[in-house]
């Protein structure tokens, strides 16, 4: 086992690292041609930007979050913003399943501790996303009910709250060291994995475990790698 407690909770993010977060994707189905190819790349990467910026201040719906995103994406490389374009894409994210092998890891995983997601989606999505990945959660706690985002340390200290647990009895898991894991450290999770999807960078400095393949995660906890097929 590669940690050395019996943690209470496995406690996840939950798109990015367990859902396939495809909102760039979305985005360029919505407004299709309207978003001219040579901008394509700098506007999705601006509305990324004012995401995170959006989720720093004071709480508001994660459909607000993707509209003041894209509506300040739009003003910045003077595109035409359409509210109803923000409201689409919104309503794609409930749609989006787990990554390859996920199902069955967290289905394993589950036999050994407690699962538990903080996400920053609202209830509502929430609890269709967490439905789409098939496995047994003890609780989902989204940002709606945190009333903030990650990666805001309050977030965490909800979750201890609402666990009733101090830092050293969870191990945290999440893709994202800028959205999860600076947080988690700064809050004194110890234990943590960082499921490494390409999409940030390693930094390995905050004290995790890396890994890239997620049927590896039961593994760090002590159980058994399934027989071969």
């Amino acid at each position: 086992m590669a940690f050395d407690i019996k943690p209470k909770f496995a406690t996840f993010d939950m798109n990015g690292t367990l859902i396939k977060f495809a909102i760039a994707d979305a985005t360029r189905a919505v407004l299709g041609e309207r978003l001219p190819a040579e901008l394509a790349d700098e506007y999705l990467q601006a509305t990324k930007a004012y995401r995170i910026d959006e989720c720093m201040g004071d709480y508001k719906p994660f459909h607000q979050i993707i509209a003041n995103s894209m509506e300040r994406a739009s003003r910045r490389l003077g595109l035409e913003y359409r509210e109803a374009d923000a409201r689409a894409v919104y309503e794609i994210v409930p749609t989006w399943g787990p990554y390859p092998g996920v199902t069955e890891a967290l289905n394993r995983l589950a036999e050994a501790v407690p699962l538990v997601i903080i996400t920053n989606s609202d209830t509502v999505h929430a609890e269709r996303l967490s439905e789409n990945l098939q496995a047994p959660f003890a609780t989902v706690i989204s940002a709606e009910q945190m009333g903030m985002y990650k990666p805001r340390l309050g977030a965490f200290e909800y979750m201890f709250d609402k666990l009733g647990v101090t830092p050293d009895e969870v191990v945290h898991v999440s893709a994202s060291p800028m959205y999860d894991h600076r947080s988690a450290a700064t809050m004194g999770i110890k234990n943590k994995v960082y499921v490494d999807r390409g999409f940030e960078h390693d930094e390995h400095w905050l004290g995790y475990e890396r890994i890239t393949d997620i049927a590896e995660l039961p593994v760090l906890f002590g159980l058994p790698r399934p027989a071969a097929s």
